[in-house]
């Protein structure tokens, strides 16, 4: 199988390796144009990358971004409509509620212990400066092997309280039904 991504940074493929890791580990990853930040280069961008995509023989296309400061919802619907009819069936939109590291910290005890850092760090509104600083990011290493093991072994079903994240899991969900991927069940009760 092949997934292709189009992301705006490194954080947001390491979680998308992460997540491949965990779920479809044979799974190649196709990485499309960069996301540009201006709404006018999305409307662009959306439909060239998913012509792209498709060319590259890809399965399904992950687009993701931030919200920043906008209502992740609007932000998510807006992304969908810049998508062509011919592309739909290809393409899953998420948009991270504020930021993919709202994601990463949606659990700051088990985020805490792998830290080695106070839980309180990552229990702030943007948790972006205090991830980066607990796993000593820089602009020359990204650290993308370290936060795709991260996200593999992480407890994702407490990720399911941040509703962006919930959605994407949803949509991802659906999507594995028809392509062979076993993605866990993470509304399965597990406490027997």
């Amino acid at each position: 199988m092949k997934i292709g991504y189009s992301v705006e940074g490194s954080t947001d493929r390491a979680l998308l390796t992460g997540l491949r890791d965990r779920w479809c580990p044979g799974t190649e990853l196709v990485e499309g144009h960069f996301r540009g930040k201006s709404g006018q280069s999305q409307r662009r961008e959306i439909p060239g990358t998913c012509r792209e995509l498709a060319f590259k023989g890809v399965d399904f296309a992950v687009f993701m971004r931030d919200a920043n400061d906008e209502d992740w919802r609007g932000v998510l619907k807006a992304d969908q409509s810049r998508c062509r009819p011919e592309h739909e069936h290809l393409a899953v939109f998420v948009v991270c509620g504020r930021n993919v590291e709202c994601w990463l910290c949606a659990d700051p005890t088990w985020l805490a212990a792998r830290t080695d850092r106070h839980q309180a760090d990552f229990t702030v509104d943007d948790p972006k400066g205090a991830f980066e600083s607990a796993l000593q990011i820089k602009s020359t290493d990204r650290k993308e092997p370290e936060i795709a093991a991260l996200v593999k072994d992480a407890p994702l079903r407490q990720w399911l309280r941040n509703k962006s994240f919930e959605a994407f899991y949803d949509e991802l969900w659906r999507k594995s039904k028809g392509l062979g991927c076993q993605i866990e069940n993470l509304r399965e009760n597990t406490d027997a």
